[in-house]
């Protein structure tokens, strides 16, 4: 497990298993020529990508950012179309850090497509239990509502057993919402119509979670969206409103999906001048 501490906020990544999508719906218009210079890619055109939670603990909170791929959510069709190599396995590194499923005070949910959300729950024989009982649970009300009310397109990635059991946590959001001082989700729409990022801001500590409108480093241009957008110029348009913002604060920005790097800070140029990289796994494009 990679961890960090940025002020008085430790993040340490979690193994929510891996998932392989195809590259170019992931990078949407741009030509493979160029995307494939920035991020590996295997001989079926896929790309790996992790679906990391990230443990933040700070002001005496355990918070989970989103909840990974989780266990037996999938059968073996769904598992080959979405190239699920490894599922879930954050209860077992929770132990290792002394934490238990209670120990877990707050998830903040940026989205809840399946690869974010399928960890809020399990399943013992047919009965469906929280993951994390204890947790209040955030994400946008805009993200909750079509959570369980999907449309034609969108009940593929909202599944009703990734919500059903954690109703009475879920406190849903309007435009943003402190979670702990400093910490702030802020809905941004795009990558889905719910869509939120994570802020956390303490003096000149700062990093910034974009979720999935920067899923990877290679993701960084703002024109860079990714074919599975919901709104896409929405998306661009956010994207570059939030690294201008973190460009000029000389921010971390932290992934959940990037197989490369957990983290990297750029300068007020977009260039990176620190990072945290992640052990390749076995998973990794040659």
């Amino acid at each position: 497990m990679e961890s960090m501490n940025i002020g008085v906020a430790k993040l340490t990544w979690l193994n929510g298993g891996v998932t392989h999508l195809d590259g170019g719906a992931m990078f949407g218009v741009v030509p493979r020529a160029l995307w494939s210079k920035k991020y590996p890619v295997n001989e079926k055109n896929q790309i790996e990508l992790r679906t990391d939670p990230i443990l933040l603990q700070t002001g005496g909170k355990n918070i989970l950012i989103d909840s990974g791929i989780g266990n037996d959510k999938m059968n073996e069709k769904l598992k080959r179309n979405f190239g699920v190599k490894e599922e879930s396995h954050i209860v077992q590194d929770l132990e290792q850090l002394g934490l238990d499923r209670e120990d877990i005070d707050v998830i903040c949910m940026t989205h809840m497509h399946f690869d974010h959300a399928c960890g809020l729950t399990y399943f013992e024989g047919e009965q469906l239990f929280s993951s994390f009982p204890k947790a209040e649970i955030y994400t946008s009300q805009v993200e909750w509502d079509e959570m369980r009310r999907p449309n034609m397109r969108s009940k593929n990635t909202y599944w009703e057993s990734n919500w059903r059991a954690i109703e009475e946590q879920v406190l849903p959001f309007k435009e943003q919402k402190e979670i702990v001082p400093g910490l702030r989700m802020i809905h941004t729409s795009g990558h889905s119509n719910g869509h939120a990022i994570i802020v956390f801001e303490q003096e000149d500590d700062i990093f910034i979670h974009m979720a999935d409108l920067m899923p990877t480093h290679a993701h960084q241009n703002p024109l860079w969206a990714l074919a599975y957008d919901d709104y896409p110029v929405t998306s661009v348009h956010e994207k570059d409103k939030w690294m201008k913002f973190g460009y000029g604060k000389q921010a971390w920005y932290t992934f959940y999906h990037d197989a490369v790097y957990r983290a990297i800070k750029f300068d007020e140029n977009g260039e990176t001048i620190d990072k945290i990289d992640k052990p390749k796994s076995e998973y990794s494009a040659k």
